[in-house]
Protein backbone atom coordinates (compact mmCIF):
# COMPACT_ATOMS: atom_id res chain seq x y z
CA UNK A 1 0.00 0.00 0.00
CA UNK A 2 0.50 3.59 -0.68
CA UNK A 3 2.36 6.38 2.34
CA UNK A 4 0.19 9.45 2.10
CA UNK A 5 0.73 12.70 3.96
CA UNK A 6 -1.94 14.91 4.68
CA UNK A 7 -1.02 18.58 5.15
CA UNK A 8 -4.02 20.41 6.76
CA UNK A 9 -4.42 22.66 9.65
CA UNK A 10 -8.21 21.67 10.81
CA UNK A 11 -7.60 18.63 12.45
CA UNK A 12 -11.00 16.88 12.02
CA UNK A 13 -10.62 17.70 7.99
CA UNK A 14 -6.62 15.68 9.28
CA UNK A 15 -8.98 13.26 10.77
CA UNK A 16 -11.56 12.51 7.99
CA UNK A 17 -8.74 12.56 5.39
CA UNK A 18 -7.09 9.99 7.62
CA UNK A 19 -10.01 7.74 8.08
CA UNK A 20 -10.37 7.50 3.89
CA UNK A 21 -7.16 6.11 2.74
CA UNK A 22 -6.66 4.39 6.19
CA UNK A 23 -9.33 2.09 5.26
CA UNK A 24 -8.25 1.12 2.32
CA UNK A 25 -5.00 -0.31 3.81
CA UNK A 26 -2.73 3.23 3.08
CA UNK A 27 -0.27 4.29 6.08
CA UNK A 28 -0.77 7.92 6.75
CA UNK A 29 1.12 10.77 8.38
CA UNK A 30 0.12 14.28 9.18
CA UNK A 31 0.91 17.51 9.39
CA UNK A 32 -0.80 20.87 10.70
CA UNK A 33 1.05 22.96 8.62
CA UNK A 34 3.39 23.50 5.16
CA UNK A 35 6.21 23.94 7.16
CA UNK A 36 6.07 20.59 9.23
CA UNK A 37 4.58 19.05 6.08
CA UNK A 38 7.66 19.47 4.17
CA UNK A 39 9.96 18.80 6.79
CA UNK A 40 8.08 15.31 7.12
CA UNK A 41 8.30 14.79 3.06
CA UNK A 42 11.74 15.59 2.63
CA UNK A 43 12.43 13.12 5.68
CA UNK A 44 10.91 10.30 4.00
CA UNK A 45 9.03 11.15 0.66
CA UNK A 46 5.31 10.27 0.54
CA UNK A 47 3.73 8.59 -2.32
CA UNK A 48 0.97 10.98 -2.03
CA UNK A 49 0.33 14.23 -0.59
CA UNK A 50 -3.17 15.67 0.25
CA UNK A 51 -2.68 19.29 1.55
CA UNK A 52 -4.91 22.19 2.23
CA UNK A 53 -4.23 25.52 0.37
CA UNK A 54 -5.02 28.13 2.80
CA UNK A 55 -2.95 27.68 6.34
CA UNK A 56 -0.49 29.41 8.53
CA UNK A 57 2.96 28.71 7.91
CA UNK A 58 3.54 27.77 4.70
CA UNK A 59 0.32 27.34 2.37
CA UNK A 60 -0.54 24.81 0.24
CA UNK A 61 0.41 27.12 -3.05
CA UNK A 62 4.06 26.79 -1.13
CA UNK A 63 3.84 23.22 -0.43
CA UNK A 64 2.92 22.54 -3.86
CA UNK A 65 5.39 24.22 -5.62
CA UNK A 66 8.45 23.39 -3.27
CA UNK A 67 7.60 19.19 -3.57
CA UNK A 68 7.38 19.73 -7.69
CA UNK A 69 10.29 21.80 -7.36
CA UNK A 70 12.54 19.07 -5.53
CA UNK A 71 10.88 16.57 -6.19
CA UNK A 72 9.33 15.62 -10.13
CA UNK A 73 7.56 12.82 -9.07
CA UNK A 74 5.51 14.06 -6.03
CA UNK A 75 2.23 13.53 -6.66
CA UNK A 76 -0.09 16.24 -4.79
CA UNK A 77 -3.46 16.32 -4.62
CA UNK A 78 -4.43 20.56 -3.27
CA UNK A 79 -7.69 21.54 -1.91
CA UNK A 80 -9.33 24.50 -0.18
CA UNK A 81 -12.94 25.43 1.29
CA UNK A 82 -12.10 28.96 0.23
CA UNK A 83 -15.61 30.41 -1.67
CA UNK A 84 -15.82 32.38 -4.43
CA UNK A 85 -12.55 31.92 -6.02
CA UNK A 86 -11.37 29.63 -8.23
CA UNK A 87 -8.28 30.68 -8.53
CA UNK A 88 -6.82 29.51 -5.22
CA UNK A 89 -7.29 25.75 -7.40
CA UNK A 90 -6.29 27.39 -10.95
CA UNK A 91 -2.91 28.19 -9.14
CA UNK A 92 -2.06 25.19 -7.56
CA UNK A 93 -2.40 23.04 -10.78
CA UNK A 94 -0.55 25.31 -12.26
CA UNK A 95 2.19 24.87 -9.65
CA UNK A 96 2.06 20.98 -10.47
CA UNK A 97 -1.06 19.63 -8.07
CA UNK A 98 -2.15 16.56 -9.54
CA UNK A 99 -6.00 16.85 -8.82
CA UNK A 100 -7.79 20.27 -6.99
CA UNK A 101 -11.03 19.33 -5.30
CA UNK A 102 -13.03 22.17 -3.47
CA UNK A 103 -14.11 21.41 -0.14
CA UNK A 104 -16.62 20.40 1.50
CA UNK A 105 -16.30 16.86 -0.47
CA UNK A 106 -17.91 13.69 -0.63
CA UNK A 107 -15.79 10.86 1.30
CA UNK A 108 -16.07 8.90 -2.48
CA UNK A 109 -14.82 11.79 -4.28
CA UNK A 110 -12.08 11.96 -2.01
CA UNK A 111 -11.84 7.56 -2.50
CA UNK A 112 -11.61 8.45 -6.29
CA UNK A 113 -9.15 11.15 -6.13
CA UNK A 114 -6.47 9.10 -4.04
CA UNK A 115 -6.81 6.02 -6.15
CA UNK A 116 -6.80 8.08 -9.31
CA UNK A 117 -3.49 9.86 -8.21
CA UNK A 118 -1.66 6.44 -6.90
CA UNK A 119 -2.59 4.74 -9.95
CA UNK A 120 -4.72 2.16 -8.39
Amino acid sequence: MASILIVDDEAPIRALLRRIPEEEGHQIREAANGEVGLRLYREAPADLVITDILMPQRDGMEVTLALTQEFLDAKVIAMTGATGDQNFLNVAKLFGARQIPQKPFAIEDVRRLVRFTLGH
